[in-house]
């Protein structure tokens, strides 16, 4: 069985669209107002980005930390 990668799929840009998509027909589908549904969507899509960030900045952090390490070890050996 393969693993969900969930780094990508909370980063992914049609994931949240569907969802702000289906949040935004259930108010509407509900007999809530359209610019209730168009508050909401922007309010998903606005949380989408910054998980997005924070993920994006928390993997690139990670990256340099590893470089560092790899780095540090390179440079003792040399020595």
């Amino acid at each position: 069985m393969k693993e969900i990668n969930w780094k990508r799929k909370l980063t992914s840009r049609k994931l949240w669209t569907a969802v702000a998509s289906f949040v935004s027909m259930m108010i509407v589908a509900c007999g809530g107002p359209e610019n209730q549904a168009t508050q909401v969507t922007a309010l998903i899509m606005a949380g989408a980005t910054v998980i997005g960030y924070i993920i994006g900045e928390g993997l690139t952090d990670a990256a340099a930390i590893g470089i560092e390490t790899e780095n540090t070890e390179v440079e003792q050996e040399g020595e």
